[in-house]
């Protein structure tokens, strides 16, 4: 548990209607580290399309940002430590 101890909040995943937009921060974050293509799809690695899409679905109440954000950009960003039934362990640093 020393690992989650390092976690600041602990923010649970909510499902959506309609999937959240990426803010063009995000992607083009995301298109650096290549994880999603020139034509904008995105190539999460060890992540099913299955899940993928599931994801998509899903938002999370961002602490640092103090907005809601897609559970994707939550993934990719540099604070997530893990998710863990249904809540992300978010280390709550300065982006």
């Amino acid at each position: 548990m020393n690992e989650l101890s390092e976690s600041k909040y602990v923010v649970p995943v909510k499902q959506v209607e309609k999937s959240l937009k990426l803010t063009d921060q995000a992607k083009a974050e995301l298109h650096s580290v290549g994880m999603m293509d020139d034509k904008g799809k995105l190539k999460l690695k060890g992540v099913s399309p299955k899940m993928l899409k599931r994801m998509k679905l899903e938002a999370v109440d961002c602490p640092v940002l103090e907005k809601e954000i897609g559970f994707i950009q939550c993934y990719v960003c540099k604070n997530f430590h893990s998710r863990i039934t249904g809540q992300v362990y978010c280390k709550g640093d300065p982006l």
